[in-house]
């Protein structure tokens, strides 16, 4: 008989919510206050019902590069902080009313490696986020964009937020992974060039054919692609938590993940070392 995995989300208590920039704005770049909206409203009803909920969100550059009118991307690194360092204040402006609306209080949470890295860092970083949610808070967690720069960027950075949100599970031992993104989960082969593809309901191994079933993908405002969240998959699973793809054009889709339904892709957790 076949193993149920989606039952074992229902009893998930400690959640890591990772939402991608394609589902916090429109396609010309401009914030979607109806999805963040909705957002909001799913994740305090969790809370509600005594959930610990932790919001991974990018975004920054994407709502930075919507302030100014921005179509595209742009290459230079200054200018990429500039527009985090705009977008992040406004994303956080937005999420704290909005929650509020909710009789929800969030807190922001800027990450590097070093902070994860160093022990000393690592273990402040940790009585945060455990006092932040002993107070009923939602820590709002973002990487720290604003201070990397070429030569020191790939020590201090994650890559994406993909991976921030693995490594985040795996620091507080959450119990669940859920990445919202704009695809509705892992295929066995492109959506986009194949229309008879399958999406694929349950990963129990990342192996090489699983590797294989991940094309480029990702959208202009974003950086991840399908390649980042198996990575990310590797490091939760890996670390105890389950993890699940869904599509985040409805967030409500969170309630329907943890109620059991079939939605998404389910990577299958390994047994949590005990040591």
């Amino acid at each position: 008989m076949k193993t149920n995995y989606r039952q074992e989300l229902k009893d998930a208590r400690r959640i890591v919510v990772k939402v991608g920039t394609s589902t916090l704005t429109h396609e010309n770049g401009r914030m979607n206050f109806t999805r963040m909206d909705r957002l909001a409203m799913t994740l305090s009803e969790l809370m509600n019902e005594e959930k610990e909920i932790i919001l991974v969100s990018s975004g920054s550059i994407g709502v930075g590069m919507g302030k100014f009118n921005l179509k595209k991307r742009p290459a230079g690194m200054g200018m990429k902080q500039a527009l985090a360092a705009v977008g992040q204040c406004e994303l956080m402006n937005i999420y704290s009313r909005l929650f509020a609306t909710y009789n929800q209080t969030v807190a922001q949470m800027l990450l590097t490696k070093p902070d994860i890295n160093d022990e000393v860092r690592k273990i402040n970083v940790l009585n945060t986020f455990k006092n932040l949610l002993d107070l009923g808070v939602i820590p709002i967690v973002n990487e720290n964009d604003t201070v990397s720069v070429d030569e020191i960027k790939s020590l201090m950075m994650f890559g994406d937020n993909d991976t921030l949100s693995a490594v985040v599970t795996r620091l507080v031992e959450a119990d669940l992974l859920i990445i919202l993104s704009d695809i509705d989960g892992l295929y066995d082969s492109n959506p986009n060039e194949n229309k008879e593809c399958h999406l694929i309901s349950v990963v129990e191994t990342i192996d090489d054919s699983i590797r294989n079933c991940a094309g480029k993908s990702g959208s202009k405002r974003g950086t991840g692609g399908m390649i980042t969240k198996l990575d990310a998959a590797e490091i939760a699973t890996g670390a105890g938590a389950n993890m699940v793809i869904a599509n985040g054009a409805d967030p409500a889709i969170i309630q329907r993940i943890l109620s059991g339904e079939e939605t998404g892709t389910l990577f299958v957790r390994k047994p949590r070392n005990k040591n």
